[in-house]
């Protein structure tokens, strides 16, 4: 009575003998050279050594010259200001930072743009 008819002896068939599952984020040698290589959205190579406006989530906004960036938009800006509105407009000096890509709302050149009119207000 102690078999009730369960078949086979623990571990046996269920899956023990099979073969072992890859871990997470191990990749096969085949997967990885099938993949093809992200590519970043926008080509700031042409603003590094300018200085470029940002402008985050949550409204915070800085001002610096582009030294460096990767794939995901993270930035690195030399000589970065930001305009503080409340409680009182002022401009805090914060030197070398690191801006991390996903938080990134805008992205403009400050040389070189120009108002320009609505192309979709209507025509009158």
């Amino acid at each position: 009575m102690a078999d009730r008819g369960r078949g086979t002896a623990r571990g046996v068939g269920r899956g023990a003998a099979s073969a072992p599952r890859p871990r997470a984020g191990a990749t096969t040698p085949s997967s990885a050279a099938d993949k093809p290589k992200r590519e970043s959205i926008l080509d700031l190579s042409k603003y590094v050594n300018e200085r470029i406006r940002v402008k985050f989530m949550g409204g915070r906004e800085v001002t610096g010259i582009l030294k460096g960036y990767d794939q995901l938009l993270n930035l690195v800006l030399d000589e970065v200001t930001e305009e503080v509105l409340l409680p009182t407009p002022h401009i805090r000096n914060l030197g070398l930072a690191v801006l991390r890509g996903p938080t990134i709302t805008i992205l403009s050149p400050v040389d070189g743009f120009e108002e320009i009119s609505n192309p979709f207000a209507a025509q009158e």
